[in-house]
């Protein structure tokens, strides 16, 4: 009687060879998980990120798509929860391809053990206030987009004019 061979197994293997090149690949079309800490806020929204935070990116056997993980207090989990899948295509618009397949959340207590403890506050960066342009600059702007008959046309031209000159000049 003869034994017959799975095929699969070869597959298998297969899949396990390549699983570096795929991560590789990611990495390459930009796929970084620094970017994914550093940029949470903007990626995540302010309300989600002022409860949510990322804490890991781990690739999955087979390499194809990562599952982020994401803490949060208790409390908070149900609300992250019901914003997972909106949360995953904002991570995945943002790199361009569905780096992140799925996304699970932890949860910790707001306070209590030291390593237990979730700061989910983000320094707000101090941006200066724009300057305000030379009055020639302004009138020059404005001379500009005379022709243009619709208001907000109008404005949107000056404010673009406004930009254009005031850079020239530095």
């Amino acid at each position: 009687m003869a034994v017959r061979r799975s095929t699969t197994k070869g597959f298998e293997r297969t899949a396990s060879l390549l699983q570096q090149q795929i991560r590789h690949a990611g990495a390459t079309r930009g796929f970084a998980v620094t970017r994914l800490l550093t940029h949470w806020p903007e990626i995540a929204g302010d309300d989600l990120a002022a409860i949510a935070r990322p804490v890991e990116v781990k690739y999955g056997r087979q390499g194809f798509g990562a599952t982020l993980t994401i803490l949060t207090t208790g409390a908070q989990a149900p609300m992250v929860e019901m914003q997972k899948e909106q949360l995953r295509e904002r991570v995945n618009g943002v790199y361009g391809y569905n780096a992140i397949s799925r996304i699970r959340i932890t949860q910790t207590a707001p306070v209590g053990f030291a390593e237990g403890q979730a700061d989910f506050r983000y320094a707000q960066s101090a941006k200066p206030s724009p300057a305000r342009p030379d009055p020639a600059i302004r009138q020059q702007a404005s001379e500009i987009a005379r022709g243009a008959e619709d208001a907000a046309l109008r404005t949107a031209l000056e404010a673009l004019a406004q930009n254009v000159l005031s850079k020239t000049k530095r």
